[in-house]
């Protein structure tokens, strides 16, 4: 199974987002803009900017407009489960389009789908226990501080 790019972008910025402004980074920083943090994981800021809205509707991070504004991972997206944010993300999509168009002819007698359903579920499940904070526990903290937030043109 391969996550989307949106997904994949999702997770870089909530990681990115955790080690900013907390007890390993310097509380005294302006909270980063989604420019910012788009530069810092090297996505462009067009795609951030769209994962930035999914992550605020789903209650991943806060986003504030203006002088003193900026992108903050709130608690939930802090603990929240990795499992749980992922099957957010990725929808509840087969693994394979059996109903694509034309539909695979072997759907009706098929018990390959039943097979990466449950292999798929594995795969979540294997993330339920993680959360955004472990993923940025060292040495991957250290490294996402060193990131430059500077947008790139």
């Amino acid at each position: 199974m391969r996550l989307t790019k949106s997904t994949d972008i999702a997770l870089r910025i909530a990681m990115r987002l955790a080690v900013t402004g907390d007890a390993a980074g310097p509380a005294d920083t302006a909270a980063p803009t989604t420019r910012e943090v788009a530069g810092a994981v090297g996505v462009p800021y067009t795609h951030a900017a769209k994962v930035v809205s999914r992550l605020q509707h789903l209650g991943v991070l806060e986003a504030r407009r203006g002088r003193g504004g900026g992108l903050a991972l709130t608690t939930a997206g802090r603990t929240g489960s990795v499992g749980r944010l992922v099957r957010e993300l990725e929808g509840a999509g087969d693994v394979v389009g059996c109903e694509d168009d034309p539909p695979c002819p072997l759907r009706s007698a098929c018990r390959l789908r039943g097979a990466l359903r449950t292999a798929q579920e594995a795969f979540f499940a294997a993330l339920d226990p993680i959360t955004i904070e472990d993923l940025v526990a060292e040495p991957a903290g250290p490294v996402l501080l060193s990131l430059s937030t500077r947008p790139e043109d």
